[in-house]
């Protein structure tokens, strides 16, 4: 079972002139990690074609908001359709189960003991200000809090949060998340 991990920065923003939607955005890079060879990577917009080959034999994509934003922005870039491949929203199962959505670095800091590195408003200032290896760290970063919070939820634990100054615990039903999708993924590289 491949499981791939990922998370995307932009290089530019809501709100930025001729920007009206998820799709119109523009890739800076994304960030992997990859569990065949459990191990982190990420892509320029150029390198892309270096992550296609690594998609096109995953089982599951997993991402926190990926549904609602990154895997539309991807397959925006990659000449198949990204929706052949399942993918877990950890975002969207919690939204299931709490009804609200919660952020990631809310999740993070009760589940885990950690924070991100910084925000998405942040990561483009430093894109912008041309300072790559920033914007890197930081989406990594992200995809491995990512991977724990998966980690910890396949484990059978809750994944917490503070509200109110109290603890709370969601507990998830992991039941069927890495069933692959019974679908046959597009193959655009021949490879």
């Amino acid at each position: 079972m491949r499981i791939v991990t990922f998370d995307i920065e932009t290089a530019n923003w809501l709100g930025d002139e001729g920007v009206s939607g998820t799709t119109d955005l523009e890739i800076a890079l994304v960030g992997v990690h990859d569990s065949e060879s459990d191990s982190y990577s990420s892509y320029l917009v150029a390198d892309l074609p270096k992550l296609w080959h690594i998609l096109e034999r995953t089982d599951v994509l997993v991402g926190y908001n990926s549904d609602h934003f990154d895997v539309p922005l991807l397959n925006k870039y990659y000449p198949g359709d990204l929706s052949k491949i399942k993918s877990l929203d950890l975002m969207k199962e919690v939204q299931a189960v709490l009804g609200r959505r919660l952020k990631l670095d809310t999740l993070a800091e009760a589940t885990l003991g950690e924070s991100k590195i910084a925000d998405g408003i942040q990561s483009l200032r430093w894109w912008r200000a041309g300072e790559v290896e920033k914007v890197r760290a930081y989406c990594l970063k992200d995809v491995e809090i990512t991977k724990k919070l998966l980690d910890t939820a396949l484990a059978g634990k809750p994944l917490r949060y503070k509200e109110l100054g109290r603890d709370r615990e969601i507990k998830l039903n992991t039941k069927g998340w890495l069933t692959p999708k019974p679908s046959v993924m597009t193959f655009t590289l021949g490879l």
